[in-house]
C-alpha cells in the first residue's frame, strides 16, 4: 500500500508539473512577443537619438569651419594694414606693394612679388563672394573688404559673412 501511495502520488505530482509546462510554455510565447516589442522601441530611440547626434555633430563641425576660415580675412587685415598704398584695386583683386589677394573661381589666391604662394581658403571652403572697396579720405585710405564662406560638406548650403575696414599703415 505504500509503494501505492509513493506511485500515486508520483503520478499526481507529474499531472501537476504537466500542467504547469503547458501553462509555463503559453507565457513563454507572450513574454518573448513582449520583450521583442521592448527592444524594438528602445532600439529605434537609440537610433533616433544617434541619428540627431551626427547631424548636430555634422552641423556644428560646417559652422566651426566657416568660423575658422575667417582666418583668410585676418591675413588679408594685417597685409593691408602694414602696406603704405594701393597699386590697384577692383571688386576681386587688390594689389598691394608686394601683395596681391585675387578671386579665382571659388578660391582666393595669394600672389607675394608676382609669385603664386597659395590658396588663402582649405579645399573645403568654397569662396561665394569677395569684394574689396576703396575708401579715400581727406586723411587717408582705407580698404572695405566683404566676404562670403560657404562649406563643400554642407547640403543646406549655409553661408558666412565677414566684414572689415582697414587703414593703410601711415593714414592714421
Amino acid at each position: 500500500m505504500t509503494h501505492s501511495i509513493k506511485t500515486q502520488g508520483h503520478s499526481e505530482r507529474s499531472r501537476t508539473m504537466i500542467k504547469i509546462n503547458k501553462q509555463k510554455n503559453g507565457y513563454a510565447v507572450l513574454e518573448l512577443l513582449f520583450y521583442i516589442a521592448f527592444f524594438t522601441v528602445l532600439s529605434s530611440v537609440v537610433i533616433n537619438a544617434m541619428i540627431t547626434m551626427t547631424r548636430s555633430f555634422k552641423e556644428t563641425t560646417i559652422q566651426a569651419e566657416l568660423v575658422q576660415s575667417g582666418n583668410i580675412i585676418e591675413r588679408m587685415s594685417r597685409e593691408i594694414r602694414q602696406a603704405s598704398d594701393i597699386t590697384s584695386i577692383s571688386s576681386t583683386d587688390l594689389k598691394l606693394n608686394a601683395v596681391e589677394f585675387k578671386l579665382s573661381g571659388s578660391d582666393i589666391q595669394l600672389f607675394e612679388n608676382d609669385i603664386f604662394v597659395g590658396n588663402l581658403n582649405t579645399p573645403n571652403i568654397i569662396v561665394t563672394a569677395l569684394a574689396f572697396t576703396q575708401i579715400t579720405t581727406a586723411k587717408g585710405k582705407a580698404v572695405k573688404i566683404e566676404l562670403t564662406l560657404k562649406s563643400a560638406n554642407d547640403t543646406s548650403d549655409n553661408t558666412k559673412d565677414f566684414y572689415d575696414t582697414i587703414v593703410l599703415r601711415g593714414n592714421y
